[in-house]
């Protein structure tokens, strides 16, 4: 294994591994990363919490559901938790498991866990991670589908933890 840079939020490796297909041994770059979760945020009157900030890879401000990284020896509940208090200011007495993917295998070795935080409420500020910038909106699921058919809401892995919860895509033309 050879070390590669050491990152914030990842730290880069390369392994020497044989292919199991073709024998053949190859170089290849593996992005270490903690697990990362995404909390689908509903209120009592079933609106989706929404963060809006800033991303420095897409350079825009995107629409998305609240996230973030695990803590190492942190469980994925107890981040989710977290994560929904310090990005929204909001916290739920309900949540449910909804599942986790690999985000990308090629390349990376965690996986995304996805909670749904049901009957939501604000408690409080938030308390955003040093250069998150984040907006909290409050959005019926026809405006989540407005912001999906117009480009703003685009994160694969938040679209699909909410696909685990509603049928956000019912009324929204597939592209040609």
């Amino acid at each position: 294994m050879e070390k590669g840079p050491h990152l914030e939020i990842l730290q880069a490796r390369f392994d020497w591994l044989k292919h199991p297909g073709t024998q053949k041994e190859m170089k290849r770059l593996v992005l270490e990363a903690n697990d990362w979760v995404n909390i689908v945020a509903t209120t009592p009157d079933n609106e989706i919490v929404v963060v809006r900030q800033y991303r420095f890879g897409t350079g825009k401000i995107t629409t998305e559901i609240p996230g973030g990284m695990v803590d190492h020896g942190e469980d994925s509940r107890a981040a989710a938790i977290r994560e929904l208090k310090e990005e929204t200011g909001y916290t739920s007495a309900n949540w449910s498991y909804l599942g986790s993917v690999e985000p990308n295998p090629a390349i990376l070795n965690n996986v995304c866990h996805s909670w749904h935080a049901k009957d939501a409420f604000q408690t409080g500020e938030m308390n955003p991670d040093e250069g998150e910038d984040i907006v909290v909106a409050t959005l019926t699921l026809d405006e989540v589908r407005y912001e999906i058919q117009a480009g703003s809401f685009r994160h694969s892995l938040a679209l699909l933890a909410l696909t685990k919860v509603f049928d956000v895509w019912n009324g929204i033309p597939s592209e040609t």
